[in-house]
């Protein structure tokens, strides 16, 4: 891998084709991004690992909410394993409580379900009550690979602040980089120490258009 990773939101083979030919160092699975990513169809990871090389985090999530109660951390659980075996290389999830704290309980079940896999807390930690309680509750969370984090339920830009005391406390290396993520922003965060970014909408014309290699190579250039 080159300095800093690149992950690309892919829907499907075409996209994944397309952020490999671009550059991207890692793919994360997801499906309808009108609800921010949920759950991908076991037979699109399975698809994507016969036509691409880059390592696949799926996403695990029900609904559009950050809650999750047993039944639907049963059925998480079972996605898990079906995943796995058609050939994500990690997932991605992460749970909020009613009050709006870090789901511990939750997000330590799925850890086990999913170990040894290495996993990604998603942005549901930009939506906590307290930023910097969920940022203490996560960063030490077992097999965690990286935070997708903006610093801010508004995005990259409103987030720079955050990401800044983030770095700053140490969590430099766990930050990924996205959500209304700019190239503007780039120079800053990596000053800042940051070395993962991950890009959706910015590098296709609208979710319902394919990703454009193109524009992913250059993030990569950019990133680089």
């Amino acid at each position: 891998m080159t300095g800093s990773l690149l992950e690309v939101i892919a829907l499907d083979v075409r996209d994944a084709v397309a952020a490999e030919e671009g550059g991207a160092d890692r793919l994360e699975i997801v499906a309808d991004m009108m609800s921010d990513g949920l759950t991908p169809a076991v037979e699109t990871v399975a698809a994507i690992s016969r036509e691409c090389t880059l390592p696949q985090m799926v996403m695990l999530r029900a609904d559009a909410s950050f809650l999750a109660g047993p039944e639907s951390l049963e059925s998480l659980r079972r996605d898990a394993k079906a995943l796995a075996e058609a050939g994500a290389a990690g997932f991605v999830f992460g749970f909020l409580d009613a009050e709006g704290a870090v789901d511990l309980a939750a997000t330590e079940a799925m850890i086990h379900a999913v170990a040894p896999l290495p996993w990604t807390f998603h942005r549901a930690v930009d939506h906590a009550a307290d930023l910097q309680a969920a940022w203490r509750a996560v960063r030490l969370l077992p097999n965690l690979a990286t935070v997708l984090t903006a610093g801010s339920s508004g995005g990259v830009g409103d987030g720079l602040p955050l990401l800044k005391t983030r770095c700053e406390a140490g969590d430099g290396p766990l930050i990924m980089a996205g959500g209304g993520l700019r190239p503007a922003h780039v120079s800053a965060l990596l000053e800042y120490g940051v070395r993962a970014f991950h890009v959706g909408s910015a590098v296709r014309t609208s979710w319902s258009g394919p990703v454009d290699p193109l524009r992913v190579r250059r993030w990569r250039d950019l990133i680089d």
